[in-house]
């Protein structure tokens, strides 16, 4: 089968709804810039365009071609995230990106994809009985923690535990036994005492404010009150596209980035929500059943990580803008206003479509 004739095979109903759940941020940026395509909706529009072809270029590539590369684009994300520290520019109280003149670039999202594109690699080369031995997680382990550790420096917690996640993930994939979870799990509650002394002070106010927003309701709570507020005004149906009262009389901050749901859910209701849920449920369901029918393991593990990855997304940024987990850093995918989170998520679904059109092809490893 040609290239042309994989991309004519790309599944259509899927493209439709990564489509649609864009056109539901296009809608809100709209509305949150009170009726104009700028300074929002319309760059969002360009980067939605420019990761399509991103996406339709990463999808015809040979599955066999991203295991090769998978290390190699490792250690280049590595060193990008490495450069943030030297180079890097300071955006929201953290410094996270690198100015490319073109465009500003946020080295710790590609790291998610290029991690699980690393492991994935790992594993797949390993045997069932080597996976089963401790001293196999030790290369993985510091694959995962030597750049988390560096976005805890930026510092960027919420990215750095939502890498730790994918790699949890892929681990848990590969077949890593149980008891081993348990351990590092319990190991990790048992040492948050001494992990808290070293979270800055703001990131302590996070957590103690999400235990208590009453508490500080005009500084560090007043995200998550003015969020839950507009959640409760929009009611069932919403108060109408465009009529957000808490988002356009500016009580609502970050509404066209990490609050947007909050933004959305004022104006188009829990029926809405509903809606813009069930797209993103579909969409998940498909990539699910395109990871299990890849014959290749490091296809298989790829596409699951990254599916798991893009859940993540989704709900830690619901549970935050709801008051069920503290106010970190993620934006809801394909719908928040931001570049390299909106092309670094159409990579993935690239990398995702490239295992349903190149299923049948399987090479070395288990």
């Amino acid at each position: 089968m040609t290239k042309i004739e994989r991309l004519k095979s790309l599944n259509l109903w899927a493209l439709l709804l990564i489509t649609l759940i864009t056109g539901v941020g296009f809608l809100v940026l709209y509305s949150a810039a009170s009726g104009s395509i700028y300074p929002w909706a319309f760059k969002q529009f360009l980067r939605f365009s420019a990761g399509m072809l991103i996406l339709l270029t990463v999808a015809i590539v040979d599955i066999r071609a991203w295991y090769n590369v998978a290390y190699p684009f490792y250690f280049i994300a590595l060193i990008l995230v490495i450069g943030v520290e030297l180079l890097g520019f300071v955006g929201m109280g953290a410094q996270r990106w690198l100015d490319l003149y073109i465009f500003n670039l946020q080295p710790s999202e590609l790291m998610k994809v290029a991690l699980v594109l690393a492991l994935a690699r790992y594993f797949h080369d390993c045997s069932p009985e080597h996976i089963l031995k401790t001293r196999t997680l030790i290369i993985p382990l510091l694959l995962i923690f030597v750049p988390a550790l560096l976005m805890m420096r930026q510092p960027d917690l919420g990215t750095a535990m939502l890498l730790i996640f994918a790699g949890v993930t892929v681990f848990f994939l590969a077949g890593v036994q149980m008891w081993k979870f348990l351990f590092v799990g319990g190991l990790s509650c048992a040492s948050f005492p001494i992990l808290w002394n070293y979270l800055h002070d703001y990131q302590k106010k996070r957590i103690l404010v999400f235990l208590n927003p009453e508490s500080d309701p005009t500084h560090s709570g007043y995200h998550v009150m003015q969020s839950k507020i507009a959640l409760g005004s929009g009611g069932f149906w919403g108060k109408g596209f465009m009529q957000g009262s808490q988002s356009h009389l500016n009580f609502l901050p970050e509404k066209q980035t990490d609050f947007i749901f909050t933004m959305f859910c004022e104006e188009f209701g829990t029926m809405g929500a509903i809606i813009l849920f069930t797209l993103y449920t579909l969409l998940i369901i498909y990539c699910f059943s395109v990871a299990l029918k890849s014959r290749s393991s490091f296809a298989r593990l790829m596409a699951l990580a990254l599916t798991m990855i893009f859940f993540f997304y989704i709900a830690i940024n619901m549970a935050m803008v709801m008051g069920l987990a503290p106010v970190v850093g993620i934006p809801l995918p394909l719908v928040s206003y931001g570049g390299t989170s909106m092309l670094t998520v159409l990579f993935s679904f690239g990398l995702i479509f490239s295992t349903r059109l190149y299923h049948d092809v399987r090479f070395g490893g288990v």
